[in-house]
């Protein structure tokens, strides 16, 4: 059953390495900040929260076990609570989406057009 296991987390930690590299890639590729936000936060907590579930199988006391399941819910809590606090407020102090990003449906939402810097209503 170890062999199992061992293999598993061996392809866990494999695949948490390839998101944390196509996060890593978007941040570089991707050309603005809600898109580069994007990335980061979806791909990269994908990729951190699989490495930290192998760590967690394959850890030998609970404690260990305990951080690691712990760590992986504060990735699933604050990454998406994060980026969309950053994105809101970069939107609202004026940081302009690239001009493919059609419709901005959220200047709608709130009121505002692209063209008010300062976001009031």
């Amino acid at each position: 059953m170890s062999g199992l296991l061992d293999v598993l987390v061996g392809v866990m930690i494999v695949i948490g390495s390839l998101f944390a590299v196509v996060a890593s890639v978007g941040l570089l590729r991707f050309p603005d900040l809600y898109t580069r936000m994007h990335a980061a936060s979806k791909a990269g907590t994908l990729g951190s929260g699989l490495m930290l579930l192998a760590l967690a199988l394959e850890a030998p006391h609970l404690d260990i076990f305990t951080r690691a399941v712990a760590g992986v819910v504060f990735f699933l809590l604050t990454a998406p609570v994060s980026a969309h606090l950053l994105a809101r407020a970069a939107y609202l102090t004026g940081v302009k989406p690239v001009p493919e990003t059609e419709p901005d449906d959220y200047s709608r939402a709130i009121g505002v057009t692209r063209s008010d810097p300062e976001g009031e209503r």
